[in-house]
């Protein structure tokens, strides 16, 4: 089954401005596209850029506070239920003029004084709220296990982790956003990884293990991950999320990973 590919803006085509990298992504051969945290751009203009390039938008964040700069961030941080309620809110404004197919909820890092299982209660409030109310715009929500090499203290880090998560909350809304690197950064294998959490996968992300860059510099097996997602019944995007050198033309694996069936073109009309 070759699935549709996204880029990720918020990493690839960084020496443009965002909303050129939306056709730059397009004129690359992508299917789509995801950007981060797309919030200073008014969602009307990214809308307009979108359907003019004819790029879905596959995913963005929830806005997570202050996780980028080191922080725990806001979903699984006891005592910051209003702070997420109102990123929630914006999300959702954001969403209903963006149209993103499903937005990403970053759990974040466990708060120093706080028990991992109050963080874990809080974070699994806050998913469930989500993902009711994002199943009311038709808009899926996935949770993400993210490494703990690269971010210490991230609550979920393993798929084991991120699958329990799910059954805790146990929402149809709620689907696992599974990351190849940061599941490699962690030692576990990714044919493992996708079919422990199998057919609650909602979307894919990778990058090559170790160093973040395309694929073939690293040491993950493509092939067998591919393998395993197909086994699985994998039916969503995978979204290319690799730090991109400046100037540098390393989109030659997309041109392999066509000719080998991994990756196909949307239909576009037009």
């Amino acid at each position: 089954m070759p699935w549709l590919l996204s880029a990720n803006l918020s990493m690839l085509f960084t020496h443009l401005p965002m909303l050129e990298r939306v056709r730059a992504a397009g004129q690359a051969g992508f299917d789509g596209v995801e950007i981060q945290f797309p919030y200073a751009v008014p969602p009307q203009v990214l809308r307009a850029a979108l359907d003019d390039a004819r790029m879905p938008l596959a995913l963005c964040n929830v806005p997570a506070g202050d996780l980028l700069e080191g922080g725990a961030g806001l979903a699984g941080v006891p005592g910051r239920e209003v702070h997420f309620d109102r990123a929630l809110r914006d999300a959702l404004a954001y969403a209903r003029i963006a149209r993103p197919q499903r937005v990403n909820v970053l759990p974040g890092r466990l708060l120093e004084g706080t028990s991992r299982e109050a963080a874990l209660d809080t974070l699994a409030d806050n998913l469930a709220a989500a993902a009711s109310a994002f199943a009311e715009l038709g808009v899926g929500v996935v949770c993400e296990a993210i490494n703990r090499i690269d971010m210490p203290g991230f609550l979920l880090a393993t798929a084991s982790e991120l699958s329990a998560m799910l059954e805790r909350v146990d929402h149809p809304n709620l689907s696992a956003q599974l990351d190849f690197y940061h599941m490699q950064q962690m030692g576990e294998p990714l044919p493992w990884a996708i079919a422990h959490l199998g057919e609650r996968i909602g979307h894919v992300q990778f990058a090559d293990s170790p160093g973040r860059g395309a694929p073939g510099t690293g040491s993950i097996d493509f092939a067998a991950a591919f393998a395993a997602l197909e086994a699985s019944n994998y039916r969503g995007w995978i979204g290319a999320e690799y730090r991109q050198p400046e100037g540098a033309d390393d989109l030659l694996w997309l041109d392999r990973w066509r000719g080998a069936g991994y990756v196909r073109r949307l239909a576009r009309n037009g």
